[in-house]
């Protein structure tokens, strides 16, 4: 439910989120604050949101530290629209990210005002672990210091996260993590993030080639900010000749009211299937009932874009940084040889033979697991490629039943 077009409903969810800060963090202070004198270090893990680049989650370090008086969140997720050249980083995948420090009541009132949960797990560091930690986030902070070359897979604010931890503990998470695969591909966790968000969701799975589909270790999995929540709270080491857990305490600061997404990515080829048949039936109907010229018309529209489709994948994989485009077999259906089919007079049969080809290679390379998962981008465009070949041939024909006589009064 929103409240952004309700002003006193949103004011009243102002004022509630401001006490509900006030409560958890008092509450928190008053249980914690300083017992032992030293720092304290939490992993600070905020639910998906909303907006589509909120969709994984997102996490940060909250060091509370009275002798040096901070009681701040160290993120490590901005980005700045007015940055030089914004639109052309992204689109070459060479986006800047930065650090900063917020203190920690300005930053978990933003989050609970986006309905996302706050999870937070105190680490039991040692004093010199603590401090390691906490002048590597001073440095990192500092105007020189805070750009970063963001990578979604291998350097974003998680992974940033999880190596700053693993470095203050002598890179104890990596050596108890690299070894062990995780159940998950980076696919399939970007399908199962993004699976609510329909566009989002089926743009990815176009845009993403083969890379991404190879299997990954749990290190690698922490790129999703739950993921490595989820392996702090089982990870118990050694010191001082005693084991215990590393984390002291798992609270939530605020729980979402919306629903958590699924654990693994859901089925949605049957739905894309579906609703691409409905087109094509959309379609032939329509030709049927204004005019058989229409094959011609919607074909050369839908190949032109497919093509132009193509031109983009091509681009993203030859032309740009973005690692995980590469290698991608969504080609087969989206090449850009097509664009040029509709104005190849007389060769419709050559274009359906191609057209139908390609689908071909693109069904054998869905059989070859782990290659590349294409099986949602097949079912809602295979069909809509084979029809438009079908209807340049059927245009063909329409045209030759009856020699001089425009094809749009052949009925």
């Amino acid at each position: 439910m929103s409240l952004v077009h309700d002003p006193f409903r949103g004011a009243l969810l102002r004022l509630l989120i401001t006490l509900f800060t006030l409560l958890i963090s008092s509450s928190l202070w008053a249980e914690n604050r300083f017992q032992t004198g030293e720092p304290e270090v939490w992993l600070v893990t905020y639910g998906p949101g909303e907006i589509y680049w909120q969709r994984f989650g997102h996490n940060a370090i909250w060091i509370r530290d009275e002798e040096l008086g901070l009681d701040h969140v160290f993120n490590f997720g901005f980005f700045d629209f007015e940055q030089d050249s914004f639109l052309r980083r992204f689109l070459q995948g060479r986006m800047l990210y930065f650090s900063a420090a917020r203190p920690a009541r300005e930053e978990f009132a933003e989050y609970i005002n986006e309905n996302r949960s706050i999870r937070a797990q105190r680490l039991d560091l040692s004093a010199l672990q603590k401090l390691q930690l906490i002048e590597n986030l001073l440095e990192e902070v500092k105007p020189a210091n805070r750009d970063y070359r963001y990578d979604y897979y291998v350097n974003n604010c998680s992974t940033r996260v999880r190596d700053a931890i693993d470095g203050a503990m002598g890179g104890m998470l990596a050596s108890q993590y690299q070894p062990v695969a995780a159940q998950q591909t980076w696919r399939d966790q970007t399908r199962r993030l993004t699976f609510e968000d329909f566009w989002l969701y089926l743009g990815l799975e176009i845009g993403l080639g083969s890379p991404v589909d190879h299997e990954i270790s749990r290190w690698e999995e922490m790129f999703v900010p739950a993921e490595l929540a989820s392996a702090i709270e089982s990870v118990s080491y050694t010191g001082d000749g005693l084991a215990r857990p590393l984390v002291l305490e798992d609270v939530v600061l605020f729980e979402s009211s919306q629903e958590p997404p699924p654990a693994s990515p859901p089925s949605r080829w049957l739905t894309y299937l579906l609703g691409s048949l409905g087109l094509v039936a959309a379609a032939w109907l329509l030709c049927r009932l204004l005019s058989p010229r229409f094959y011609r018309v919607f074909s050369a529209c839908w190949l032109v874009l497919s093509g132009t489709v193509g031109l983009g994948l091509l681009y993203l994989w030859l032309g740009t940084d973005h690692w995980a485009a590469r290698f991608n077999v969504n080609l087969l259906v989206f090449f850009p040889v097509f664009m040029l089919l509709p104005f190849l007079k007389g060769r419709e049969r050559f274009s359906l033979l191609l057209i139908s080809g390609f689908s071909a290679a693109a069904l054998v390379m869905v059989l070859l697991p782990p290659f590349q998962y294409s099986l949602d981008v097949l079912a809602a465009f295979l069909p809509l490629n084979l029809a438009a070949a079908a209807g340049l041939f059927r245009s063909r024909i329409s045209s030759v039943k009856q020699p001089g006589v425009p094809a749009s009064v052949d009925r």
